[in-house]
């Protein structure tokens, strides 16, 4: 499958990622808000991933976050946080 190299946003699409990451109180969520503004703006994933963001990520989840943001909206972005604390619940 190809990669997706760019995001187009309208004005509503860049304000609501712009309130989510500036306000958000999730770090995730303004990481991910955040990247996928850079991506909007022009950079590449993949640059994003190695330099655009709170630390290092795999390219492949910057990548993940731009598949979950163009399937879902905004509700891919809050809906799929990653890592933590993982619990076996019986």
């Amino acid at each position: 499958m190809p990669r997706r190299r760019n995001l187009e946003l309208n004005e509503e699409q860049k304000q609501e990622l712009i309130k989510y990451r500036d306000d958000d109180p999730r770090r995730y969520v303004r990481e991910r808000c955040a990247a996928l503004l850079r991506i909007a703006a022009g950079e590449s994933p993949h640059a994003v991933a190695q330099e655009g963001v709170m630390k290092p990520r795999d390219p492949d989840t910057v990548y993940k976050w731009l598949s979950d943001y163009e399937a879902e909206g905004i509700a891919g972005v809050l809906g799929h946080q990653q890592g933590g604390n993982q619990r076996e619940y019986l």
